[in-house]
């Protein structure tokens, strides 16, 4: 054994040597520009099987992955390969080799090599989109696959020799840059007839538009929702095909623009592959995964419903969609639902709420509202909107008592968007009466309560006010629609009782104020506005228990306005209320006044803010034509005992500050041509260009409070107001001329727009127009100078109060001395006898009248002080 140890070394370093030659030859063959050469080169064309050769072993070297640097060489050996698939089919094995490597992170050896290399990363990416091309379906089976691993694949063994892979983020940057989603999508156009392909390439864009925004904006642009969709409902045993397509449309909407996939999808091939593709799985679908996707379709349908331009009635789809829609609830012989079982699962649950979802989104098509029509949708929607226990009783649904509730209040808000565009239909129904009854019953205290489940379950949980809320709602939307026949038979129903029933029971439970609650008395309040406006008959329904409800929300307090909660809605609500059910109807106007109602509407204006005042004063405005208002709102009194005349004085005054009235420090007129011009309105009719635009005088009317407060200073008077100070009195003379300088406003504007547009008035008419301009100038001066006197009466009061009041403090300080003298009188008389008897003695002088002589060393009267002693 030792004799053959020499040579078998021998052996294995021959081996060796034998190892390191081949791996040399190799080396050289495989570096890629003399590969590139050995491919090009016309003498080297029928060595077929030696370039396949090198290319296995440049296959076999970049096992781990390609280098960024050798990219560009790399695609033009791909690119050469591909040229000549089609002449020798041994090359697409090694185009399939060279593009699985493809789908592995490209290596970097410095960390600069994402940056530098990144426009060759983006065109070589590009170029394996561009070799879809290729008509073998193993070649396009090893693309699809290397998208999705270059992608989304991110675990790989670190690298050897000091490089490694490329980031993922990096790597999904540079398919976002090259284009490759929109090139993928005009590729579907060749996969016609290879199913297979297909799927593997709808399975690629549903990676790419899974989460990128660009690539969905790339694939929209090559009209992919379009496409997909078209071919979405063809033959495919697996159900992989119609999947696919679906999600890639989800994922299209999601992260691209949801305008341009409803644009694109709204057409009669699109929509016709989308109805066939439901009906398929709506009849024929068992499995849950069936039920999941057929309401995904149902939802893209509804999206497009929301283009008016689709064509869902030409396609027959919205024919379709009245018989589910009125499914289980009407009985029907259509072939199509005569079949048709529910299983009433949750996903047969959302699909009837989408199929009412649908019912709203084209109730603005009138071709769509006579297919509902014909359909009986209106009867259906008033089977489902009665209470969960008589439904039980019919036997007719079979669903939860909480999938119940939903669909009731689902239906209750389909029928909000319905009824007012389906009156006649409505009225068949007799749906006043169903709404009615529905609202007796919510107000009713049994044991079922709403579970407050769903979208339009909010707020109603433990209770009915869900039910409640959406009732008051289509009662709101069909009487604003001011049918008459409609409302007269709501009042005969007793709607406006019933009305005010509700407001009762939310008064006497204060612990139930919430929004919904807020916006149920809300609308209560607007349907008793909409149902009494101009009808005396309905104004006497209201009566005195509708004035107690005013009352009693009239007495809200005004800090709740800024509470956030909804009640200053509730208060303008209100005083609409108060002026279409109150105003104008003798014995609702007497009532209210009689319960202080005025006060009320004072008490508000002192309170409320700006915003709020204008509907308070116009209600005020109103009442004023009653006497007994008139004498309610001169003997009013409120905070720090401001009466009404005073508070309108006050609104006045910060009306004008707020406009930019020019005013000087007083209150006094400062300009007499433009005495009650706003700096608003002098801007308006600056720029106004046109003598089709309302007149700013005019329009100044009606954008403030000063017309009204004028109109209710005609009915309280401007003479004989009490408790008035002198600036009162100097805005109460401009308001006494309001309307004099409004005539003289207006003619102004009259003058000034014949000057702008060149026009001359006739001799009499511009006689006419300086007559009345100087008339009112005149009528300013008059107020000014009246102003005038008011303040210089102030200031002679003034002067006058200053002067008794000096008086009154020189008498005091008199007061206080003749006690200061009298007191050191008697300090002088107590503390000194001789001063004792002198003052006695000028005592009895006095007393007898006599004059006495004074002796020597005394005096006729004693000394005032102790210091003349």
């Amino acid at each position: 054994m030792l004799s053959s140890a020499p040579h078998t070394s021998g052996f294995i370093h021959k081996r060796v040597l034998s190892d390191r030659k081949l791996q040399s030859e190799a080396a050289r063959f495989t570096d890629l520009s003399r590969v590139l050469q050995l491919l090009q080169d016309p003498l080297s064309s029928s060595l077929k099987e030696r370039q396949i050769f090198i290319l296995k072993k440049v296959v076999k070297r970049c096992q781990r992955g390609f280098l960024l640097r050798d990219l560009t060489d790399i695609f033009k050996i791909i690119n050469l390969c591909a040229e000549r698939v089609s002449d020798h089919p041994e090359y697409a094995r090694i185009l399939c080799d060279l593009l699985q490597i493809c789908g592995l992170p490209f290596l970097k050896e410095k960390s600069s090599d994402e940056m530098n290399y990144a426009a060759v990363v983006t065109d070589c990416v590009s170029q394996m989109g561009y070799l879809m091309r290729i008509p073998v379906p193993e070649v396009r089976l090893q693309i699809c696959s290397s998208v999705i691993a270059f992608y989304s694949r991110d675990k790989h063994k670190p690298s050897f020799d000091g490089v490694c892979p490329t980031r993922l983020d990096y790597r999904a940057l540079m398919v976002e840059r090259s284009g490759l989603a929109e090139t993928l999508v005009m590729s579907l156009a060749l996969m016609e007839e290879q199913l297979p392909v297909k799927l593997r390439l709808l399975q690629t864009l549903q990676i790419l538009s899974r989460t990128s925004e660009v690539n969905c904006g790339l694939m929209l642009r090559a009209q992919a929702a379009q496409k997909i969709c078209f071919h979405m409902s063809e033959g495919d045993p697996s159900g992989q095909l119609l999947f696919r397509s679906s999600e890639i449309l989800w994922n299209l909407l999601e992260n691209g623009s949801r305008e341009e996939v409803t644009a694109q999808l709204s057409n009669a091939d699109c929509i016709a592959s989308l109805k066939d593709a439901f009906l398929h799985l709506l009849l024929n679908g068992f499995r849950h995964y069936d039920r999941q996707l057929r309401n995904d379709l149902l939802v893209l349908l509804s999206l497009i419903a929301e283009n008016p331009g689709a064509p869902l009635i030409e396609s027959g789809f919205i024919k379709h969609l009245t018989l589910f829609v009125t499914f289980p609830e009407l009985k029907s012989h259509n072939p199509l639902v005569r079949n048709l079982k529910l299983s009433f699962s949750h996903e047969d649950f959302e699909m009837k709420k989408l199929l009412l979802n649908i019912i709203v989104v084209l109730s603005k098509d009138l071709a769509a509202l006579q297919l509902f029509k014909e359909g009986r949708v209106m009867l259906a929607l008033m089977l489902l909107i009665k209470p969960s226990s008589s439904a039980v009783r019919s036997g007719r649904r079979s669903w939860t008592s909480s999938q119940q509730e939903e669909l009731q209040l689902q239906a209750l808000s389909t029928l909000s968007a319905l009824a007012p565009v389906m009156l006649d239909d409505y009225m068949t129904c007799q749906a006043n009466t169903c709404l009615l009854l529905l609202l007796d019953w919510c107000l009713q205290d049994d044991s079922s309560s709403g579970r407050g489940h769903g979208f339009h379950g909010s707020g109603g949980r433990g209770g009915k006010k869900a039910q409640m809320r959406y009732c008051v709602r289509v009662l709101r939307s069909v009487a604003s629609v001011e049918n008459e026949p409609l409302q007269q038979d709501l009042c005969d129903q007793g709607a406006v009782g019933q009305l005010l029933g509700v407001l009762r029971w939310f008064v006497g439970r204060p612990e139930e104020e919430d929004a919904v609650a807020l916006e149920i008395q809300m609308d209560c309040q607007l349907v008793l506005s909409v149902l009494c406006e101009g009808d005396m008959h309905r104004k006497e329904l209201f009566g005195s228990d509708g004035v107690e409800m005013l009352i009693q929300y009239l007495s809200l307090d005004a800090a709740l306005i800024f509470s956030g909660l909804g009640h200053n809605k509730l208060l303008l609500s209100t005083v609409d209320c108060l002026w279409s059910c109150v105003v104008g109807c003798f014995v609702t106007e007497d009532a209210f006044v009689a319960a202080r109602g005025v006060g009320l509407l004072l008490r508000l204006l002192q309170r409320s803010p700006r915003r709020m005042l204008t509907p308070l004063m116009a209600a005020l405005l109103e009442l004023c034509e009653n006497p007994q208002a008139v004498a309610q709102l001169l003997h009013w009194s409120g905070e720090r005992d401001a009466t009404a005349p005073q508070l309108l004085l006050h609104i006045w005054r910060t009306e004008e500050e707020r406009m930019g009235v020019t005013r000087d420090p007083h209150g006094v007129i400062a300009d007499v041509k433009r005495p009650i011009v706003s700096r608003h309105q002098e801007e308006s009719s600056s720029s106004s260009s046109s003598s089709h635009d309302v007149s700013a005088a005019v329009r100044d009317v009606s954008e403030n409070l000063r017309a009204n407060i004028y109109c209710i200073f005609c009915k309280l008077g401007f003479e004989g107001l009490s408790g008035l100070s002198a600036e009162d009195h100097v805005t109460l003379s401009i308001i006494h001329r309001y309307l004099d300088f409004k005539v003289g406003e207006v003619v102004h504007e009259v003058a000034t727009e014949l000057s702008n547009e060149g026009a001359t008035p006739v001799p009499s008419d511009e006689a006419a127009l300086k007559s009345i301009r100087a008339v009112s100038e005149a009528t300013a001066e008059s107020v000014r100078s009246l102003q005038q006197s008011i303040l210089g009466r102030r200031q002679q009061e003034e002067q006058q109060e200053e002067r008794r009041l000096y008086k009154e403090i020189r008498f005091t300080h008199k007061q206080r001395e003749i006690a200061a003298e009298a007191w050191r009188n008697y300090v002088a008389r107590t503390s000194n006898y001789s001063v004792l008897k002198a003052f006695r003695r000028l005592q009895e002088q006095r007393s007898t009248g006599e004059p006495d002589a004074p002796s020597d060393g005394e005096t006729q009267e004693p000394p005032n002080t102790l210091s003349d002693q």
